[in-house]
Order: structure tokens, then sequence, then C-alpha cells
């Protein structure tokens, strides 16, 4: 095919881009315009996908990290004949369309991961190239190459600056992930204006520094572009970066390299001049000639063929060799049946007084990793003290991916990120881990795990002011309710051991959304089952201890965790003096609503207004159960360094407050 079909095609791809974003009177050409030439090529030439089979295992994935740029994406899913017709296209950034401002994964067909946030999907797509291969590692070991694909991405200046880029891209060097590839589009610009007021670093040398190979191209120079990728794909040996120096806007008459043309339609006239300066009919919109997509659907006949080659390969190995179709069922179809589980994981503290919950948590984490293969993650250096390294496995290592084990360093954001590109690759379920005060430094991927549901599971210990001496710089406070706060992520705070065992069967059952698990530096006591109820922590909330009296019930405590022991302590104390109190548990509060009328009703009488909320963390957001923040024992204020049974009587978390601040509400 000649450059004059090339230069036609990104030519229409970058009218097509324009054309919607001036339609919706919104959106981000700058980068359509100017990064079009080296995707087209990309996508035309190299990359390995099947418009039909968009999930297909050994497809490349392509991350459009700068996520801004949606239309480039969705005009190459147009052209390429995925579930992206023309007239989605006319209604970008519109209510309901397939073709939201920034892409979505789950939403539309072909987005492999969302982005928008910078830097996230650069680190994604680490998560996805790590996940590649320890598939390589389980799968490639009976005779075939099953599993052998390439990770792109398309980076811009502000990916590039982002910190979590840069943990990410040491990780990716660390491991010398000879599977990705970004190709960084260098074109000096960002809203406020030239990149040189603020980003002045070689990114080069810097990437070079972190273990990749680099190389600097023309972005429009499309001989110099298919020899660059023909070259890196020839024989990879390190992750790579390709610096493409492009004109943002490109095409664009007075916009183009300016900042005006990144966050901006372009205006009616300067769209009409673009089209005249790229030769096309200025008074025609989302025109496309069949001569460009003809050039598109031989390209996918093509990759229908490289897909059925595959897919037959695969198919005569699934069937053929039974110990294939173990280890792929394992990660691809294994429906284990988690409630057969429980007992077992309960006898593993029947002989414990009292546990961390962390430890407990490690417990329960060694039993399950024998029955499910796909469970691997780890710890923002703190495994040994968070519990969640798998004793049996090995760790992920250069060149050593059949480990389950990670070391993600003290990289707690690109760490989650990470996670949630395993978790989008498929077959695994990742799990991250460190104290919980510093889910600060990673909690735009935490909500990215839930904007995505996916079901990526967060170990957070050390979990209250109770981590003592270490002081108010590692005792989360607002933490709590800020992560509870996050729409369709789960937030489990267990009791003892025996939630916690329920937790873990609940976080491993949910598919669809991420849970975070909440977990105890110190020993709390397992809870005496005979004397009080069964654990029902997968109800997100229960009676845990009935009222004395079945005739009246004078106050219900609400608690969660650490604090559930001294309110029971509480209750059977007032009870001692003639009071009736209920104890309800607590572990998660977005399960508990999602329960029926009758069962929340059950659990919280309507009827009944006496109720307290005990929790080492902040007040606000106990309303919705105790009406009134002057009815919770919290702490709403910083703590201090000490030890923790001191920073209990301080704050108030203990049974004799309770107590006193029932008999208070009681008498008043």
């Amino acid at each position: 095919m000649d450059r004059r079909l090339d230069i036609l095609c990104a030519n229409t791809i970058r009218v097509l881009s324009a054309d919607a974003i001036e339609k919706a009177n919104s959106g981000h050409p700058g980068l359509p315009l100017g990064a079009v030439d080296f995707a087209y090529i990309l996508w035309l030439k190299f990359l390995r996908h099947y418009n039909k089979e968009p999930k297909w295992l050994n497809r490349d994935r392509f991350v459009l990290s700068a996520g801004h740029g949606s239309m480039l994406l969705y005009s190459l899913l147009h052209l390429f004949d995925y579930p992206m017709p023309l007239d989605e296209i006319k209604k970008f950034r519109q209510i309901g369309s397939l073709t939201p401002g920034h892409p979505e994964y789950g939403h539309t067909i072909g987005v492999e991961t969302t982005t928008g946030p910078l830097g996230q999907g650069f680190a994604n797509a680490v998560g996805m190239a790590i996940a590649e291969k320890m598939m390589q590692a389980r799968l490639n070991k009976f005779g075939k190459e099953i599993i052998n694909h390439k990770i792109f991405v398309l980076a811009g200046d502000g990916c590039i600056m982002e910190g979590i880029t840069s943990e990410a891209a040491s990780f990716a060097g660390h491991l010398c992930l000879n599977n990705l590839i970004v190709v960084y589009d260098d074109n000096n610009i960002t809203i406020e204006g030239n990149t040189n007021i603020t980003f002045s670093e070689d990114v080069c040398k810097k990437f070079e520094a972190m273990g990749w190979d680099t190389y600097s191209i023309d972005g429009h120079n499309f001989d110099e572009i298919e020899q660059t990728f023909e070259k890196v794909l020839k024989n990879q040996e390190k992750p790579v970066l390709i610096k493409a120096k492009t004109i943002i806007g490109k095409g664009a008459p007075t916009k183009n390299n300016h900042c005006d043309v990144h966050g901006s339609p372009l205006g009616k006239e300067e769209l009409r001049r673009l089209k005249e300066n790229l030769g096309f009919n200025p008074d025609e919109y989302f025109a496309i000639s069949q001569e460009v997509y003809d050039v598109f659907k031989k390209r996918n006949e093509y990759l229908e063929k490289q897909y059925k080659e595959w897919q037959k390969e695969f198919e005569e190995l699934y069937h053929n060799n039974s110990e294939f179709r173990r280890v792929y069922d394992l990660y691809f179809n294994n429906e284990i049946k988690l409630e057969n589980l429980k007992e077992d994981l309960y006898k593993l503290f029947e002989k414990d007084k009292s546990i961390a919950t962390r430890a407990a948590s490690g417990k329960i984490m060694n039993f399950i990793s024998e029955q499910i293969p796909a469970l691997i993650g780890g710890s923002a250096d703190l495994g040994t003290s968070t519990k969640t390294i798998l004793d049996k496995y090995p760790f992920i290592e250069k060149n050593k991916f059949d480990g389950r084990n990670f070391h993600f360093g003290v990289r707690e954001h690109s760490m989650a990120a990470i996670c949630n590109g395993i978790a989008l690759y498929g077959g695994f379920i990742p799990y991250c881990s460190s104290f919980f005060v510093f889910t600060d430094y990673l909690r735009p991927a935490l909500r990215l795990s839930a904007l995505m549901k996916l079901q990526v599971i967060y170990i957070m210990t050390h979990d209250s002011i109770f981590v003592g001496e270490d002081g108010p710089t590692h005792q989360p406070i607002e933490q709590a309710m800020c992560c509870r706060m996050i729409p369709n992520l789960l937030v489990f705070r267990p009791a003892d051991a025996i939630e916690t065992v329920d937790v873990w069967l609940k976080a491993l059952a949910e598919k669809n959304r991420p849970s975070l698990v909440l977990l105890t530096r110190q020993n709390l006591p397992i809870i005496d089952r005979k004397k009080y109820n069964q654990s029902e922590a997968a109800k997100g909330g229960y009676i845990i201890k009935k009222e004395k009296s079945s005739e009246k019930l004078d106050m219900i405590i609400i608690a969660t965790g650490s604090e559930i022991s001294i309110s029971l302590d509480a209750a059977e104390k007032l009870e001692e003096e003639g009071y009736s109190i209920r104890v309800v548990s607590m572990p998660c509060f977005k399960i508990f609503d999602e329960q029926s009328e009758d069962y929340k009703n059950h659990v919280l009488p309507k009827d009944c207004k006496m109720r307290i909320a005990v929790e080492a963390g902040i007040s606000s957001g106990w309303e919705r159960y105790v009406f009134d923040r002057n009815n919770v024992i919290a702490i709403d204020e910083f703590g201090i360094s000490g030890p923790a049974d001191q920073l209990a009587i301080k704050f108030g978390f203990t049974s004799e407050n309770i107590i006193k601040k029932i008999k208070k509400k009681l008498t008043s």
C-alpha cells in the first residue's frame, strides 16, 4: 500500500475526530490531530486484535493512557468495524452514547481500561504486561506458544509528568518487561502552555536509567514510524519507550502547536480550514470514503486469519492435552464453592483465644491460596507486617513469572494501578496491601477499581489509632469513611478472626467490585460464638448480641472491628444493672444497606431510636444509623504517639466510656 493511502486514512481520522468534537462542542482535538500518524500505523500494520472477538486472550492490548484523546480511539474502533457505528461517533460526549468523554472500560467494546486521570493507563499497562508474563509461565509449557503478545501504550506529556508513571516505569524496568511498548506523544504542549514552563528533563535518559530501551522519531514520518515498530518488535529485550515528536493539532491552520487546541473544539471556521488543508470538502461532515473503509476491511481479513489460526491451535491443545485443560480452567473456568471452605477456615482458629485480624487474614490467605491459584499479589514493602505473603509460593522476579508473590516496593499508587491492570487482563484475582493510612497514596487507583468494577482486594492493616507509638502520621482517622464514600467499593472492618473468614469469602465472591479489608495490628479476642450469635458478616451487619429482655430494648450499640469486643463487654455490664442492650456488628455499610428492608428493620428496628455507634475513626457518616453525630463514640481529631492501651483510655474507646455514654443518654 502506498503512502498516499496512509495519508488519506490518517487524515480521515483527523477530520472524523474534529467533526465529532465540534458537534459535541466539547472535547480535545489536539491529540487526535497530532498523534494519529503513529497510532494509525500501529493499528493498521502491527497491532494484533480482532473485532469479532474483542476479548481474544492473545490479542495485543492498546492503552490510551492520554484518555482525553478518546476520539482517536473511537475513530479507530469505527474504522475497524467494532460495535462503533457512525451514529455513536456523532453522539460523542452525549448521555448514553458509546463515546463518552474519556474511554470507559466495560462501556465501550474495544476499550481496554478506563483512562483520563493521567498516568493511570500507563500503570495499568504495566500490570497487563506482568499478567501476560505470568500467563505465559502457566500456559506456554505444553509445547505450544499460546500466549505471546504485546502491550502498547499511547502516553502524553501529562502522563510522563505524573508520579505514578515514574513508579510504574521503574517497576517495569526492574522486571525487564520486554512485552511493553510505550509511544510518548511528545508535543511539548499542556493546558497552560509550552511544557518548558515546568518540564525540562531528558525523558529518554530518565527511562534508560530505569532499565528501558528508548527511540526518538518524527511522529509524522510514516517510514520512520513503521521502521521503528519493526525494529522494536523484531527483538525486544526490555520495555521500550518511543518518543514521537509531534505537532499538537496538526492540520489546524492557526491553532496547531498551541495550547488552545488541547481541550477546546476547533470552531467552525478553523474546522473548515482544517478540511481544506487536508483536501476534504469543508461542507461535508463525518465523511469517510469507501476507499478508506476498504483499507481497514483488508486488514480485518488478515487479523481474522490470525485469530482463527490461533483459535485452532488453542482448541487442539485444550481438547487433546488434559493437563493444559486443567491448568487453563483453574484460571478461567474455576468455580470454587466458597461456602464449602468456611468450616475449614474457622477451624484454623479453634485454639486461638485472641489474634490480630491481620494475622488471621494471613492464615486465611495461605489456606485459600491452595484452592484458588488465581490469587496473586503483594504489598508496598510491608508483606511481613501486613501478613500478605503466600508462604508456599515464590516471588515474581525478572525472567521468573511463575510465582504468586510480589515485591511492589514503596510504590503504593502504582501498586494499586498495576493490580487494576492485572485484573483487567483476566484470569487472576490480584490483591495489594499497605498500612491503612497510606490508602491516601493509592486512592485514585482504588477509585478506578470501583469505577471499572474490578475484583481487586485491598488488604490494609494497622487500621486505627491502636497502631500506637508510630503516632498520628500512621494512625488513620478519616480514611474509613472516605473510602466508604466511594461508589461500588466494599469496605470491610471485621471484629475478629471469624468475621475475617466471612469477609474474605465475601470478597472472593464479589466478581464485579473491589474490596477494602481493614485489619488490626493489635490482637483482638475471638468472640465466643456459643455465647454470642454466629457471624453473619457477609450480610454487612447483624445482631451479634441480642438484648436480654424480649419485652424491651433500651439501647442498640453499633460497632465495627476492634470496638466490637469492648461494646460486648459494656453491654454485659449494663445488663447486670438491669438494662436490655443489643449489639450490632457492622463490618460493611454498603452490603448491609443492600439487604432487604425486612432484614434491616430486624437488625435495626425503626421504632428504636436509642442507638449509639462506636468506631475508632471520625463520627461523620454514622448519622445514617444513629441519627446524630452526638450519638457516636469516635475520634474527630488526629491521634498521638503512645501505647495503644493508653490511647484507648485517652480517646474513650473503653467499655467504661461506652457505659457512661449510654447511661447519660438513657437518663437525659
